[in-house]
Parts: C-alpha cells; structure tokens; sequence
C-alpha cells in the first residue's frame, strides 16, 4: 500500500461539533498514513468551523466539504455515498475509516458496491503489513478474535468506539477546507427524505461511543432509576437489555444485543441483566465487566470481571453516594 491519504469520515453532531470516536479515527489514521496526509470528509450543510481546532489538533490537512444540489440530502446514505465514491477518486485514497454506527455501515455498503472496495465492519484495530489493510475484530458473540486482510485496492473500514486512545499531534496548523460539489445519482434521487425528527439530548453521553455504560434488564422491573442515577454520578450512557425495551420501560434506542447496539466502553455495569447470549453479542467486547444480579447463577457472572450477588436496588445507590463522597 503506497502512501495515499487516509480518509476519515468526520461524523458530528446537528451543532456542528465532532463526535468523540472521530478523535480516535484520526489518532489511528495518523499512524496507518505512513507520512501521507489525513483527511476528512465533512457531510452537512453548515461550515465545519466549529470542528476546525479539534481537526487542527488532530493534524488533519484537507476537509472535504460534500455540497449537494437542492434536491438531494447528504442525510441519505445513497447520497453520502455518492459523495464518498467522489471524493475517493479525487483523492486517491486507498483507505478511508469511518465510526462504527448503523448509518456508516450502510454507507460503506454502498460505496463497496460501486467502485469494488473490501469493507470490513466493528474492527477494534487496524494496520497495515505488507501493503494490506489487515484488521482485527471479534465475533461469535465476542468470544472469537480474528484478523482480515483486505485484498481489494480500496479498503472501508468501520471501527468500534474506544478502541484507540486519541491523541493530539505536537504541532497543530489549519486544515484547508476545500469545496466537493457531489454529482448525484439518478439511483440515489429515487429517495426523498420528507421528515427528520431530533432527539431529545439527554445531556450523557452517546450509547454506542460511551467510555461507561450502565445497563438495565429484568431485575429493574421497569425502575431505571437506580441505573440512571449511578449512570450520571460516572457520566455514562444508560444502556437496557431486550426484554427492557420490549416491556417499554426504556426506548429501543438503548438496547444493547445482536439486534441492538453494539458497544465496546472501558467500563460496562449490568445491574439486573442475566447474560443472555443475544446481549452479551453486543457488549462482550467491553474492557471491564461489573455485573449485578439477586442470581448467583447468572450467565453474566461467567463473563464478569467483578460481580455482586445483591439487590440492585441496595447496590447501586449505596455505589452511586459512595462516588459522590469520593468525589467530594
């Protein structure tokens, strides 16, 4: 693999602001670019100035600000697609890196389809030996870690949050903004995006790129409110297992699982979560494991790295005061 750019898809909030997992894209692009630059390609109406100091700590020379016609939305994956695949030949980038989200993989799909690229997604590494793209990533419900190599000249890659610590270069300088105009598929004008509805922003932090989640499940009987509270004294996520958000006790948004989220933070508390195998496939990659549960037999006991044989409604608030006090 000669020295190209390394691009990295600069995913951000409604405000403009980066997201946290991009730090870490950026930090590991730096290391695969083997002297070629970093770039990013930014996907949204508005100037990237509010991400610029972060882009510039980061070391990032280009930002490929897609600019699409009135007629299409950059929000829609065919479209950002159609971006990407542009940008990509300009560029000649032979790599490009992307947060693992729903969106991005879908994205990824799409530009795999049509220029031939190797996609590989939810790796938690990254290198480049012999010229490939080689990744590691774990499946069968975590408990296998594998390596691919991608054979294809162009590799996408999407990669799991946490997986690298971000660091910032020695020396910042500006990164040049520079205008992609995005000729749009006929394909892609198919679709018309007629509604979007924000989230109400909880103030914690996104569930699929959160350094600490904690997370509910049957034992809660519909009261979060022991989670909530030991979630915000850690500034985590609040995460739910299925049978949670089936019972309608949490939204869908924060189910954890093979059919959910997928997360990897430093730390993963599951108070009243038994370990069903469906949801230890979403959360098994975590770096370490504290499982509370009334049931000394409980599957997640198996996996844990600590483990508390308790009532989680005794447990958890006596936890979240004791961090208050240490706190001070």
């Amino acid at each position: 693999m000669t020295a190209t750019p390394v691009l990295v898809l600069l995913d951000h909030a409604a405000d403009g602001t980066l997201r946290p997992p991009v730090r870490e894209l950026l930090t590991l692009a730096r290391t695969l670019a083997d002297g070629a630059p970093v770039e990013g390609v930014w996907a949204a109406e508005q100037e990237p100035a509010a991400a610029l100091p972060v882009l510039a700590a980061q070391g990032v020379a280009t930002v490929h600000r897609l600019v699409a016609d009135a007629d299409a939305d950059l929000h829609l994956s065919s479209v950002l697609a159609d971006g990407v695949v542009s940008v990509l030949s300009a560029s000649g980038a032979r790599l490009l890196l992307a947060v693992s989200s729903f969106e991005n993989k879908e994205t990824v799909a799409r530009v795999a389809v049509r220029t031939g690229a190797g996609v590989v997604t939810d790796a938690d590494g990254v290198a480049v030996e012999d010229g490939r793209v080689v990744t590691h990533k774990t499946v069968l419900a975590g408990t296998w870690t594998t390596r691919c190599a991608v054979a294809a000249p162009v590799a996408l890659v999407t990669v799991k949050a946490n997986s690298v610590a971000a660091e910032d270069v020695p020396a910042p300088s500006e990164p040049a903004v520079v205008e992609h105009v995005v000729a749009v598929s006929e394909a892609s004008r198919r679709v018309r995006l007629v509604e979007r509805t924000e989230r109400a922003d909880s103030g914690r932090p996104d569930l699929g790129s959160a350094h600490i989640v904690v997370v509910g499940g049957r034992g809660t009987e519909g009261d979060f409110s022991p989670v909530e509270e030991l979630a915000d004294v850690l500034g985590g996520a609040v995460g739910a297992t299925r049978v949670a958000t089936d019972e309608g006790w949490i939204g869908h948004d924060a189910q954890i699982g093979q059919t959910g989220v997928t997360i990897s933070p430093r730390l993963y508390i599951g108070a009243g979560v038994s370990g069903a195998v469906h949801h230890r496939g979403g959360m098994q990659a975590s770096g370490t494991i504290v499982a509370v549960n009334s049931d000394p037999d409980a599957p997640i006991f198996e996996i844990a790295d600590f483990g508390v044989v308790g009532d989680l409604f005794t447990v958890l608030p006596q936890a979240a005061a004791e961090l208050r006090r240490l706190q001070g």
